[in-house]
């Protein structure tokens, strides 16, 4: 019994399967129509087209093929992309659809969007395919060293090459890999050869960049990065390097300029290297005490990406922090106006006169003593050392521990710390037996407000 009623549904879901099939075969009249139309630049029309034989059919993966080429030569790519993941799941490659060439795209298409994984995922599937062709294991060592897979990424380096001796920007990305694992020799030989082979290989010229910074050799870093910044896959990394090494030699201004630079080559704000490019200017602004202009940076990032690094913590610490004029024009201010108001806290708060007076990176240092009063006068003069520091970075245990040998060496009747951060627990401890007096953000900002300017 329950074989007879079965058998009307089963008649039907075959007569489905049937019609489907006999539909399908239909298309390729259709199918050659829309690939005529996008031929001849009409893609609006080849768009509708294969949108009204999905609409008919939407499991017609011919179809869906059809419109992401459309897509595709109408440079709507992400809409390409979708349609071709729709392929990907239930196609069967015939004549119809060349294997080969869908995956190419569909690769390419992955690494445009960022979709490494799956990127990854096609290019391994085309070397299988295609083992001949050294330009799948170049792309594929490329992901894998991007996501710190460097014995991988050295694999199908070397594979690249032994397939294709010529390939430059394979023996440039050898080279790099060498070089972090520590071969210098290799790294060397590899980047000779890259260059070589084509003298315009800027990736390679990017890698000798990155090798003369990590050796600290600034002037033939920023040389070789000048070159590989003329290639639009390299020219926003290549300015950040270069920002960075102006930074490492401490010339402001033109890291500041090479960030600048950097910001604007970006084609998508969202991007890791335009984040990092965001990041590094605003820590010039900050070293230069041009606090509005890091804020500015600072938000940005944190606009795209509230987790990314330390940004959220510094927005939220320099505006409680520019809540005070007075600690505003304390960060802000020029070198010898910061020693003024370093001279008036003192006076004011402790009754104290500097003596001697070091001027650093960060802030100052003084020699200071009390200002005696007339019944005063025969007792021993009291010498303080003051450190101050305006630097955003917290004070590092060591300055604190060679202020307290310095303090007891020199007979020093007691030491003072200022700092717009707080301290951290082991310095708290540190000073507890000790004439040290720590000021941390709290109390200099309460400090600072009973100044005038």
């Amino acid at each position: 019994m329950l074989i007879i009623i079965l058998i009307p549904v089963i008649i039907v879901v075959i007569g489905a399967l049937v019609f489907a099939i006999l539909k399908s075969a239909s298309n390729p009249k259709h199918l050659a129509g829309i690939e005529k139309l996008i031929k001849q630049g009409k893609y609006s029309a080849a768009i509708k087209a294969a949108k009204a034989m999905i609409q008919k059919n939407p499991q017609d993966f011919k179809a869906h093929y059809a419109l992401g080429q459309a897509y595709l030569a109408d440079n709507k790519a992400e809409l390409a992309l979708m349609e071709f993941k729709i392929v990907n799941k239930t196609a069967i490659f015939d004549q119809d659809i060349d294997e080969r060439v869908f995956r190419n795209q569909i690769a390419s298409l992955y690494s445009k969007f960022r979709q490494y994984e799956d990127a990854l995922k096609e290019y391994i599937l085309l070397t299988k395919l295609e083992p001949t062709n050294a330009e799948h294991y170049y792309n594929a060592a490329k992901i894998f060293e991007e996501h710190n897979k460097p014995e991988q990424a050295l694999t199908y380096y070397l594979k690249t090459i032994q397939l294709n001796k010529r390939h430059a920007k394979a023996h440039a990305a050898l080279a790099l890999l060498y070089y972090r694992g520590k071969n210098i020799q290799e790294a060397k030989n590899q980047l000779d050869i890259a260059i070589r082979l084509n003298p315009d290989t800027f990736s390679a010229y990017y890698y000798q960049g990155k090798i003369f910074k990590d050796s600290k050799d600034f002037s033939g870093a920023l040389n070789s990065f000048e070159k590989s910044a003329r290639d639009p896959e390299f020219k926003q990394k290549s300015l950040i390097e270069r920002g960075s090494c102006y930074l490492a030699m401490n010339d402001m201004d033109r890291a500041i300029s090479e960030y600048e630079r950097a910001i604007k080559a970006s084609k998508d704000e969202n991007t890791q290297e335009t984040l990092y490019a965001r990041y590094f200017l605003a820590a010039c602004y900050e070293k230069a005490r041009k606090i509005d202009g890091a804020l500015e940076q600072w938000q940005k990032i944190a606009a795209v990406n509230k987790s990314f690094k330390d940004v959220t913590a510094k927005i939220q610490e320099y505006k409680a922090l520019q809540t005070s004029d007075q600690m505003k024009e304390f960060l802000t201010a020029s070198d010898d106006n910061f020693i003024e108001i370093c001279k008036k806290m003192l006076l004011q708060e402790y009754n104290l006169s500097p003596t001697k007076i070091t001027k650093s990176r960060v802030g100052c240092t003084m020699i200071a003593t009390q200002n005696k009063k007339d019944n005063w006068m025969s007792v021993r003069e009291q010498i303080f050392l003051v450190y101050i520091s305006r630097d955003s970075e917290p004070i590092d245990e060591n300055i604190v521990r060679k202020a307290a040998d310095e303090i007891k060496t020199r007979g020093y009747m007691k030491g003072l710390i200022f700092a717009c951060t707080d301290f951290a627990p082991s310095i708290i401890q540190f000073v507890e037996n000790r004439p040290i007096e720590l000021i941390g953000k709290q109390k200099l900002m309460s400090v600072l407000s009973k100044l005038k300017f």
